[in-house]
This record gives C-alpha cells, structure tokens and sequence, in this order.
C-alpha cells in the first residue's frame, strides 16, 4: 500500500510528470499513515560518534505518542505554543511529532553557538518566546543551565522542561482532531534580531508545499528511495524538508547531526555511499566544503552511484563550485553528473518555491554584464565575459508567480530583473500576531518575496536579495558576483566575502570583508583584492577588512548576514582589535564619520598618488 498516484497536466520541458499524493492530510496523523503504508520504512539518527539508531514509522508513533503523554500531564493541549531547543536530532524529531499529534504547536529554535555570545543569543530567545507567546520551553538537558533565567524573562514561560524527562510519559492522551486550516508550527526567520517575525505554518500550507517537492523530485518510496541530510533541524530545509517531507510520503531518511558534519565534513558523502542515499540537500558552501575535506584515498572507495539528487539552495548558487563538487565526485564516486538540483524557496512560501526537474542538466544562461547591471535586462553574453545565472526550475503545479518593478510596481516580461513575487496554496496566511508586518510582506494579495530575478521559458532565475543590491556608479551590481571571484585568491577562505556598499563623500563605496586562512598575510590579500576588482569591475575599494576565522556574522543555518556585516561594519565593531586596514579603534562608526573618514581616504589616496 503506498500513497495515491495520479497523473496531472503539468508538463515541464514537454514531460508528463505523475503527479503523488501525501499519504494524509495532515502531519499530525502523517506517522500512523506512513507506518500502515511502508512497515519497514522510518528514520535513522545517527549521535555525533556515529552510532545509528533506526526507528520504524510504527515505532516512531509508539514513542511520540509517550511523549505526547507527557506534554499532555504538562497541560499542554491544542493551539498551546512549547519552544523547543534540542541539540540531538533524535529527541527533536520525537518531540516535535509529540506536539504536531497533541495539537501542540511547535516552535523551534536554534540552541547556543557559543558561550561568547550567550548574552545576543538570549536577548533573541525571549523575544521569540514572547512573541510566540510560548507556555513551555523544552530543551536539552545539557542547556539547562543556560537557559534557566527564560522562565522569569518572559511572562508566558512558566515552565522550563528537559526534553529527555518526556520518555517517562503519562496517562494516554486524547488526541484531538487536526484540520489543514490548524497551525502546525511556527518557523522563526533568522534575520532581524530586533524584530523576530513568526511564519505561521498550517497543515495545510505544508500539505500544498511537500506536494510540489515530492511530486517534481519524484519522489517514490516504492523504489526504495532515502533521504539524508545533516542540516539543522530549526530551520526549515531540514526540518520540512527531510523530516515532514518524508513522513508524509512514506519515505526513509537519516540524521547526521549538523555538529558532527561541521567537524567532520567527509561523513555527509560516506554516509550517502554507505546507505545507498538517493536524494540530500545542503547550502551552496557544503558543496566547496565537502569537495576540499575529501581524501583521495576515501572518496575511489565511496559509490555514490544512488545518489541522484543532491539539491542546493538557501542562496544563490555559484555555477562553478556546483561543477567542481560534480567532477571530483563522478570521476571517483561514481555521483550521477546531473545530480545537482538548484531550488528557490523561502520560509513565507513553506519551504520551496521552485526546483529543477530531477534527471536534468543544471541549466545555466550566460548574460551580458552590461545589460544586466545597466537596464536589468538579461539577455545573451555575446562579448568575452558573461554572468552565469542558475535556473532554478518552474513554480510548483498550482502556485503562481510574477515578477515587478520594485520602483513602480509593474509586472515585468520575461528577461527583465524586478522583484519575485508570489501566490498560492503554499503561502503562508501570515506572522503570528503581527499584523503590521503580515501587511508589509503582501501587495494586491501577492506575497513580496524581497528576492530579485527574472523569468526565462518559464523557469526563475534568482539574482540575489533586494536590499543586498549596490549600486555603484549607476550600475546594479549583485554582491555574489563581487564575491565568487574573491574567494579563489590565495589565502582567501572559500565562502566567507561579503562584499556591500557604504555611503561615500558623493556616491556609494565598496566594502569587502572576508576572513583569510592562517598563514595568509593581510597585506597580500588586500592587495590582491582591490587589484581583482579594479580589473573585474573598474571600481575603486574603499576598504578591505580581513578577518580571522570565525569572526564573519552569519546565522543559524550557516548564511551570511550581509546586512549585519554592513551594520557592524559602520559601528566600527566588525571583527576583532587590529584586523581592519583603518579604523580598528573599537569606536562606534556612525554615518557622518564613515562619510568624514572617507574623505580623508580619498585625500590620502591623491597625495600618496603624486
């Protein structure tokens, strides 16, 4: 017995794709169907030594439902929000399916990177948990001595739980009726620390969203199909997409703990050799992090021959790295060359928005940088430099999408950069109890994606974020585009420049931060630096700042923050004593005094000049 198979109209590059139904209508009940559908499929979570543990879908509704139990003895009960911050993907997983069944609505949260920031971290957390309005926290118990103080910071709080007392249980719950219009969990965005905004995620958003997954990944657990993915588990590609995804389809899939694959790299692709792993997903750096920690003498004996999906998103995708990753692991892998799946996608729109078809070359067009940057118009490269932009596929069966001047508002034709903007049954209704900021986030009913791309034969190309965008010298100029390159300069760390503009003395400036290798000289690399760009881009640097490892903000799922990079940057507080080329004092960099130091910059740089 398996899910409903129908065949639907859509049809991408002229296939006919068979269309897939959820095995429920609902996640609250999505275990009970996988586990009377496929008996023997279910999760794996490996601990941080590697040692595998394997839980039946049966098995798996059997433990959360003890685990409901004991919410339930906390008088917890449908439509109660309980924040969860657990470290090990086990007792996540088991917990939050705990909550889903009981009507309990999940907030998830990522834990403490480290104790040097535990200050900023807690500050966030309690306006999470206030916001959410949240009656319990559960967390590992290893936190506990962390976050004892929520419970007097926030009025709502009024019980701190250890994850790990929920086996204990409690007298058998009634579980209540779960409707697609019920919330599932709320999904707090990693942006902005001042203002968290709750993305509402009801049953019936994540029934549409997986939907359009699993049916455009053809996705079949009849076929023996397993997913693997060590990303974490607060944020949603990992939690929607390998956790909610695959227990609504019947599907197996298995846990490296995100720690684990940070520290180990090479655990990611032996995984995926060792259990014959058909799809996983990760952000652009794993790809670039995977292909340098791999050993020569591991990877001829790994066969990643199953592996025929290995999606990436969550930023805009740098071509080459995507096809360096795929070189070395087809040559000595085995890895099928049209592995690489570019998506699109967003908290607001559930998870994903669009994927390249599963089974198709990466697709990328090469532009001409001058239309481009100039007119936002990407039409052919016919000259000797081209940009590459990555398709990421046409939008999900049933959703729709547009793309408008972000100035007037006017929908663009194909080929036009302009803001991304969407519709659909995968939409969310809104942030939770935010009305203010729901308004903002939607105009004429579209949801205003903040993203910047263009359509090309029905497919999204995206360019990069609206407010990331420089603008220098009247040319529209995508961060990446800057940054891709920089990060081949010897002694430059892969995937760690950000580069962003700052006010000048008349116009904008450019700003590169990055963080460089140990035995890099910080000279050599700023030299190098603004040479590239005074050739790429015939701009002038205002300054490089060079980094020690580490010191680049980035969020919880491992992004970087432009934006705050810029906003640490102007305070005069971006990275440690000394490792700016000027102004290190530690003062606090206001505007005017950018602007004023900019001038003596410029005053320095013409008398050195003469």
């Amino acid at each position: 017995m398996g899910p409903r198979k129908i065949t639907h109209g859509h049809v991408p590059g002229g296939r006919i794709m068979r269309r897939m139904e959820p095995v429920s209508d609902t996640l609250a009940t999505a275990l009970e169907a996988s586990a009377e559908a496929y008996p023997t499929h279910g999760f794996t979570f490996q601990d941080m030594t590697g040692k595998e543990t394997f839980y039946t879908f049966g098995q798996m509704v059997d433990e959360t439902g003890t685990r409901a139990a004991a919410l339930a003895k906390l008088g917890l009960k449908k439509g109660d929000r309980v924040g969860i911050i657990v470290i090990e993907p086990e007792d996540f997983v088991l917990s939050f399916f705990a909550a889903l069944r009981l009507g309990v609505i999940p907030v998830p949260l990522y834990p403490p990177m480290s104790m040097g920031e535990i200050d900023a971290y807690m500050d966030r957390l309690t306006r999470i948990l206030d916001t959410a309005k949240a009656e319990v926290l559960l967390a590992s118990e290893k936190l506990q001595n962390v976050l004892w103080s929520v419970v007097d910071r926030v009025p709502s709080v009024r019980k701190l739980v250890a994850i790990e007392s929920l086996k204990k249980g409690g007298p058998a719950p009634i579980f209540p009726t779960i409707t697609q219009e019920d919330i599932a969990f709320l999904q707090y965005t990693s942006g902005s620390t001042a203002d968290p905004k709750g993305v509402i995620v009801t049953h019936g958003t994540l029934h549409a969203n997986v939907t359009g997954i699993m049916t455009t990944l053809e996705m079949d657990p009849d076929k023996d199909d397993r997913g693997l993915s060590w990303l974490p588990l607060y944020h949603d590609m990992g939690l929607i997409g390998f956790v909610i995804a695959p227990a609504f389809w019947g599907v197996s899939c298995q846990f490296i703990p995100t720690l684990r694959f940070l520290k180990h790299p090479n655990s990611w692709m032996e995984t995926a050799s060792r259990y014959k792993a058909t799809i996983t997903f990760a952000p652009p750096f794993a790809l670039g992090l995977a292909a340098r920690r791999a050993r020569p003498n591991q990877i001829k004996d790994w066969d990643l021959s199953t592996l025929r999906i290995v999606g990436v998103g969550a930023e805009p995708i740098n071509p080459e790295s995507a096809r360096d990753f795929v070189e070395l692991f087809s040559e000595n892998s085995k890895m099928p060359t049209n592995a690489i799946l570019p998506a699109y996608g967003m908290a607001e729109f559930t998870l994903a928005i669009s994927l390249k078809e599963a089974g198709q070359t990466m697709r990328v067009r090469y532009v001409d940088p001058e239309a481009f940057e100039n007119e936002g118009r990407a039409i052919e490269a016919t000259g000797d430099f081209a940009l590459e932009h990555v398709s990421c596929g046409p939008i999900f069966p049933g959703h729709e999408v547009k793309i408008v001047s972000p100035e007037t508002h006017q929908e663009m034709p194909d080929g036009c950069e302009g803001e991304i903007c969407l519709k659909g049954p995968s939409v969310m209704p809104g942030y939770y109890l935010n009305d203010e900021a729901t308004q903002e986030a939607f105009r004429d009913g579209w949801l205003r994606s903040g993203d910047l791309g263009y359509l090309w034969d029905g497919e999204i190309y995206v360019t990069g974020r609206l407010k990331d965008l420089i603008i220098l010298n009247g040319r529209n100029i995508h961060p990446q585009s800057i940054e891709w390159p920089l990060q081949e300069i010897d002694g430059v760390r892969k995937g760690n420049v950000v580069a962003f503009s700052v006010p000048g003395l008349s116009t904008e400036e450019l700003v590169i931060a990055l963080e460089k290798r140990a035995d890099a000289d910080n000279q050599t690399i700023r030299e190098a630096v603004t040479d590239a760009i005074s050739k790429e881009f015939s701009v002038q640097v205002a300054e490089v700042v060079v980094l020690d490892a580490g010191l680049l903000p980035k969020t919880s799922s491992g992004k970087l923050q432009r934006r705050k990079t810029r906003q640490l940057y102007l305070e005069g507080s971006l990275g440690s004593q000394g490792s700016r080329q000027m102004g290190s004092s530690g003062q606090k960099l206001t505007m005017a005094k950018h602007v004023a130091r900019s001038v003596w910059t410029r005053v320095k740089y013409t008398v050195t000049a003469r």
